[in-house]
């Protein structure tokens, strides 16, 4: 029997029909796309997935270093299992990070805008340094004036200080719940409208996070603790993403048991229209790779776990 209702007034993109269309597209069918440049893979094995895309950071890393050039990187916390397998990968083979400069994507802050302290155990700043930057032998590692973070000191000029170093050569990262890219929340696409040259524009800025970030957040780092995640983030924009020289986009949002948050938001991101209510859908658009876990590619269906 069929029940027909709603969407909650919460959610942002509210296209019954759209939603419909790309919850149908089969695992078999997901990694069609007409954008032959957006490349979508399935990884089935978590270790083979986390290993490939550590894999391609130090690639990336070790060709720029080779080649007597900078390497300016974009990096996510989150996905980030890929990180410790990196810095292993580096030392082993003693490839020097000196010419690496690094900006994260976000930070976390308070109401007020204030950042996380790097010290706070939520902090993005302390989970880049503890999971990666100092398991990176201290010979090999970037200097520390060439690692970046969104602090509110850094944010407005943000932007600019990727644009003097040539640009990034490729952006890492994931996608939210809401479909954000960072932290470039699905309902900052109201002030936007249909002005996509505008959105594609927007740079860094302070961010009030969506409910389903919050919750999606709660999940992941604080124990299901709604309360305990902060209510705003700085991030970078669009801007920084498309201009980045590549993009490689990595979806591990499995949590086993048959049980997936990122399924749907996977689909819609990488199939649905592009707009500007679905941040991740700009990823279509532009050269790049985006890089499916095998739990989180499986058909979607209705499942009472």
């Amino acid at each position: 029997m069929a029940f027909n209702y709603e969407l909650a007034k919460f959610i942002p993109f509210r296209d019954e029909k759209e939603c419909a269309k790309v919850r149908a597209i089969k695992k078999e069918n997901l990694c069609i796309h007409p954008n032959k440049n957006f490349k979508i893979r399935i990884i089935e094995n978590p270790d083979d997935f986390y290993t490939e895309f550590a894999l391609d950071i130090v690639r990336r890393i070790k060709e720029t270093l080779e080649s007597g050039s900078k390497f300016v990187g974009i990096f996510p916390v989150g996905p980030m299992a890929q990180y410790p397998i990196a810095a292993r990968i580096i030392n082993e083979l003693g490839i020097s990070c000196k010419h690496v400069h690094s900006f994260n994507m976000d930070e976390y802050a308070d109401q007020s805008g204030n950042t996380a302290p790097v010290d706070w155990q939520g902090s993005f700043q302390r989970a880049m340094f503890e999971n990666f930057l100092n398991l990176i032998n201290e010979k090999l590692r970037p200097p520390l004036n060439q690692v970046h973070f969104p602090t509110r000191k850094d944010l407005s000029s943000y932007g600019k200080m990727i644009e003097d170093l040539g640009g990034a050569d490729v952006c890492y990262g994931g996608i939210g719940w809401c479909g954000h890219i960072a932290f470039w929340e699905a309902h900052l696409g109201f002030e936007f409208g249909d002005d996509m040259e505008s959105y594609r524009k927007a740079g860094p800025r302070c961010v009030e996070l969506h409910p389903m970030t919050i919750m999606q957040n709660a999940l992941h780092s604080f124990s299901g603790d709604w309360s305990w995640v902060p209510p705003k983030a700085n991030t970078i924009g669009p801007a920084q993403i498309i201009g980045s020289k590549y993009r490689s986009f990595w979806l591990d949002g499995y949590m086993g048991g048959g049980v997936s948050w990122q399924r749907f938001i996977a689909r819609l991101v990488a199939h649905g229209r592009v707009n500007t209510l679905v941040p991740g859908s700009i990823l279509q658009t532009v050269p790049g790779t985006y890089t499916i876990i095998g739990g989180v590619a499986e058909n979607l269906e209705i499942h009472m776990a």
